[in-house]
């Protein structure tokens, strides 16, 4: 049999059999996907969550929302500084996976993304179910820096993949953490950006200082509920998403794997004012 197909007359037969056997291959391959897959999800009906969210005492789904906070630290601070009534708190720790680079098995592989999964309760894909929402505000939560904003295009990336109707629904905020502290004695007023700074110190006359957050995990329990978390003063983005065709060719362009062309993009049209290129939000609103 060997001596046949290495046999240059009989070249095409054994191309045929190698392409038959690389197809057989991959059949198996994808099936074998396809197992550990559905076994994940299964799983993730039962997945702990023991020292990561800290849920809250409220049964009403349509009544809580979930802060996805980046980093232990901050974490800690929003734990301690929540209403535990109505808010949750899961913390991630670094920069989860770029989904849109990543198969649906490395997804579900990924620890931030299951504990994620795990505390909505809605299952992700073609097994999303909107009703089994656990809470009615999912609320980013990172810096107000370049690697924040990394933080929330990465999930956001996410929700848009595997969970987009959290987005149609409009359950998916951004928090806005306060860039500085400005005091002068007893009066503490915060700004969000440099233009809001520039007309609070207007107004403050001399003598007053200023602190600039570098992360929220600089932020004490009750400065982070008094200016991010309560929902009587905090200031939220509200993400939308206004043209489906716009979005799936920016979620492609800026998160896959061309890089030239998302240079290019983002060197004309990138605005490091705003929170995020490709989904489109509507104004701040509590």
């Amino acid at each position: 049999m060997t001596e046949y197909l290495e046999n240059l007359k009989n070249q095409s037969v054994a191309q045929a059999i190698v392409e038959k056997a690389l197809k057989a291959c991959k059949v198996r391959e994808a099936a074998r996907k396809a197992k550990e897959v559905a076994r994940a999800k299964s799983q993730l009906e039962a997945a702990p969550l023991v020292g990561k969210l800290a849920s809250c005492t409220g049964r009403k789904a349509e009544e809580n929302e979930m802060f996805i906070v980046e980093g232990d630290s901050a974490g800690g601070s929003a734990k301690q500084g929540r209403d535990r009534r109505f808010q949750a708190i899961l913390p991630i720790r670094g920069k989860p996976l770029n989904v849109e680079k990543k198969r649906i098995d490395q997804v579900l592989a990924n620890e931030e993304f299951r504990s994620i999964i795990t505390a909505l309760g809605t299952g992700i894909g073609e097994e999303f179910d909107i009703k089994s929402l656990k809470y009615n505000k999912v609320i980013i939560l990172s810096d107000a820096d370049q690697d924040g904003a990394h933080i929330r295009a990465i999930l956001l990336t996410f929700f848009y993949r595997y969970m987009r109707p959290l987005i149609t629904d409009g359950h998916v905020y951004i928090g806005m953490p306060p860039l500085y502290r400005v005091a002068k004695g007893e009066k503490i007023v915060y700004a969000y950006d440099d233009k809001e700074l520039s007309k609070v110190t207007a107004t403050m006359g001399r003598g007053y200082t200023i602190q600039r957050y570098k992360g929220l995990g600089e932020m004490d329990p009750p400065q982070l509920w008094e200016t991010t978390m309560n929902p009587e003063n905090r200031q939220l983005m509200q993400v939308t998403l206004e043209d489906v065709a716009e979005a799936e060719r920016l979620v492609t362009l800026l998160m896959g794997d061309k890089v030239e062309p998302r240079r290019e993009y983002i060197t004309a049209y990138a605005d490091f004012n705003r929170v995020d290129t490709f989904l489109e939000h509507e104004g701040r609103q509590k």
